[in-house]
């Protein structure tokens, strides 16, 4: 999560050149930094042949080197047959062949609208995979023959064995034939999932091949006996790579293949760009502590849920596996491997390509494709890695060298109100001819466009420099790193503003029933720091009051105390200010506030209402920012109770009349109260038993109640009545008139 500290102390200078603007305009006194340090955040802009290492740091990457522009939105396939790279599109359904000298030629141009299979037949050939209306096609320099046709609708993969057995994976149901090298076909395999969607060898050649809807891993012997070696959360698992070891990698996506789009984005889908993008690393070791957040802390190895857009599964030639990737942003689509066997991640919708280093695990955001999505991958015999992109459909190559020159965009920084910049400052290491610049630009809307300002000249002074861009709610920063001998290292950038103070609101205010209170839960006392040496913590002072979002009080166990009215409140401040709090009352029929405390620093008061004269009152809480604010620029927010009564006086008991007849006699008598409601009347003969009564009108509701007893003549002497009302006021009363 991207760092916003706010300093009550600052450096003498930075406060000084502050300190007019804030007289003048009202402007908080406390600046805000964000800083960007960590992969996370840096994660979170975009990068222009820019590298974010696993320790977040930007260096130079790799250049995106452009093979072949396509004039078709999607490229689907990419392998290399006899030092050419052949490509399969999408929407048109040719396979173009790329000459190492770079002359592109159209090797097939078919009926159907997709290629997603290309495989080398080992004799100059490519054996060609067509969607929708799937077939299987042999392809030379100057022939393209069908050899298979199989009934299902897709074909995503295929594989050739050593003894030049073709498996040929089909979509719409997902089986796998066989086609000997004398042509004949038969059904190699049933899977039941919908899709077979990557077939490749183990070192035993046995079949692995991967299925959608579920996602699994299937080990089929050449005999037709099949082992699931794993079975995802996700949908599908899209693409399986061995490595001469027989460790196999497995790309895991929570989509499935449909049509002939294989669910990307059509071709004009959107390519405006976002930022807000986070990548976990998965690695077996302990549960992540804060499980609300997304970041690149190592989690269980088996922690990848259907929320996930995808990962990528390391499955050992034992069969164990773990995750080495995840991600709940970015959807992978093919891997592949470096010079070093480093694994290398194409996904979308951004286009980022990733590498891993393993043992453990250790993600680098390598660099961005110019596409939204990066959907194969193929490593030359050199270490180059040669990648195929869809919106728009291009050709790239990867090399092990880095750029010369690259260029970071943070994300967009939103202050929430107009604000005035500081300083902006980074941490940088540029050997020899390394350099690095930074720019500043502003605007008004979430999204950057032609009313922003122009980006700033470039700042030279990375210890702080003063932001020339105008005032605004928002603030982009570009960073630029070049070097055509040495590279440099950006490791943070820190930006300096300091937000138009605006006020604080009461958001809720609680008036409880008379006589409810709260027990504090804890002690009052600060308890100590963990981690911290108790003679440290004696002789640290702390100088930071808590801001208004911490301010809140922790309600302890609710008692019963007469006399006591607990008011509680709950308030915030845009600025994340320090609030300080006053109360005060009116009668509901007076125009004047009554001070009853000031200077509150918790949201709770509780009111000792026993010296208060009965009545209607109001209640008024003032929440002020002054804590955080210099003389004439706090701001003060306030809200007001609703009407609710203090009732300290008991009711009055009125025997009106006692009528003695042959039936005995009958006490009549009257209760009444000056605010609250007469609630529980009842009578004794003797103190020790009592008997409730109710009113004539049957409901104890109102200001004033009549009631009867009946009695018998000699009983009359010894009758006691107790009245108590709403407020818990009790009186008692003989029953002679």
């Amino acid at each position: 999560m991207m760092t916003v500290r706010r300093i009550f102390r600052t450096t003498a200078g930075f406060a000084s050149t502050l300190l007019v603007v804030m007289i003048a305009v009202g402007y908080a006194t406390s600046p805000v930094f964000w800083r960007v340090s960590s992969q996370d955040e840096f994660l979170r802009g975009e990068v222009e042949q820019v590298s974010v290492d696993a320790d977040g740091q930007l260096v130079i990457g790799p250049p995106n080197e452009l093979v072949y522009e396509a004039t078709v939105p999607f490229l689907w396939s990419l392998t290399q047959i006899n030092e050419s790279l052949w490509v399969g599109s999408g929407n048109d359904g040719r396979v173009f062949r790329i000459a190492p000298d770079g002359t592109v030629t159209t090797a097939y141009d078919a009926a159907e609208q997709n290629i997603h299979a290309i495989a080398a037949d080992g004799n100059n050939a490519a054996y060609i995979g067509t969607s929708p209306q799937g077939a299987l096609l042999r392809v030379t320099a100057n022939t393209a023959e069908t050899i298979f046709d199989p009934p299902e609708q897709y074909i995503w993969a295929i594989a050739v064995a050593q003894d030049k057995t073709v498996f040929i994976g089909t979509g719409g149901t997902g089986r796998i034939y066989s086609l000997s090298p004398s042509g004949e076909s038969s059904l190699f395999y049933d899977t039941g999932a919908a899709h077979v969607l990557s077939l490749t060898f183990d070192r035993q050649d046995n079949l692995l091949a991967s299925t959608g809807a579920p996602g699994r891993i299937l080990r089929i012997t050449r005999e037709g006996k099949p082992f699931v070696l794993l079975e995802s959360p996700l949908a599908e698992i899209r693409s399986l790579r061995a490595k001469p070891n027989g460790t196999l990698y497995a790309v895991a996506v929570n989509q499935s293949p449909s049509g002939g789009g294989m669910t990307l984005a059509s071709s004009n889908s959107s390519s405006t760009p976002t930022v807000s993008t986070s990548t976990s690393v998965t690695t077996v070791t302990s549960a992540d502590p804060t499980p609300n957040t997304q970041s690149s802390r190592p989690k269980f190895s088996n922690d990848v849920s259907p929320g996930d857009k995808g990962a990528v599964y390391r499955v050992q030639p034992d069969g164990t596996w773990d995750v080495i990737w995840r991600s709940a942003v970015d959807a992978p689509y093919d891997v592949a491997f470096n010079a070093t066997e480093d694994l290398v991640i194409g996904t979308g919708n951004r286009g980022k390509i990733f590498q891993v280093t393993e043992d453990p695990p250790r993600v680098v955001l390598l660099t961005r494709a110019p596409a939204e999505q990066v959907t194969s991958l193929f490593a030359g015999t050199d270490g180059t890695i040669y990648y195929v992109t869809a919106n728009p459909g291009k050709v790239f190559r990867l090399p092990s060298r880095r750029a010369k020159l690259g260029a970071y965009l943070s994300e967009v920084r939103d202050t929430q109100t107009t604000t005035t910049w500081g300083t902006i400052r980074w941490r940088a290491a540029t050997p020899g001819d390394a350099s690095v610049r930074l720019f500043t630009r502003s605007g008004n809307t979430v999204t950057p466009n032609n009313t922003w300002s122009s980006w700033s000249d470039p700042y030279t002074n990375q210890n702080g420099a003063q932001i020339t861009s105008p005032k605004a709610r928002y603030i982009q920063w570009r960073a630029e790193l070049g070097g055509s001998q040495s590279g440099p290292t950006l490791f943070s950038v820190t930006t300096a503003y300091l937000p138009r103070n605006l006020k604080p609101e009461i958001t809720q205010l609680t008036v409880y029933d008379p006589g409810v209170v709260f027990q504090r839960p804890f002690s009052s006392g600060d308890p100590p720091i963990a981690g911290v040496d108790e003679g440290t913590e004696a002789r640290r002072a702390d100088m930071t009051a808590p801001s208004a979002e911490s301010q809140s009080s922790a309600l302890g166990r609710q008692v019963y105390r007469k006399g006591l009215q607990t008011l509680i409140w709950d308030a915030r401040d845009p600025n994340s200010d320090r609030l300080q709090f006053e109360v005060l009352y009116r009668s509901e029929t007076d125009s004047q506030w009554h001070l009853l405390r000031h200077r509150l620093n918790s949201s709770i008061f509780t009111w000792d209402t026993s010296s208060t004269p009965d009545g209607t009152y109001v209640v008024r809480v003032v929440a002020s920012d002054k804590p955080s604010n210099v003389q004439g620029t706090a701001l003060q927010g306030a809200a007001e109770s609703t009407p609710f009564n203090i009732d300290n006086s008991p009711p009055r008991v009125n025997i009106s009349a006692v009528a003695t007849g042959p039936e005995g006699s009958r006490v009549l008598f009257t209760v009444t109260d000056s605010h609250s409601a007469v609630q529980h009347v009842e009578y004794s003969l003797d103190t020790e038993i009592w008997e409730i009564i109710h009113p004539i009108d049957g409901i104890p509701d109102s200001l004033e109640e009549k009631f009867e007893i009946s009695l018998s003549p000699t009983d009359v002497s010894r009758l006691i009545i107790r009245a108590t009302d709403a407020m818990d006021n009790t009186v008692t009363a003989s029953g002679q008139p």
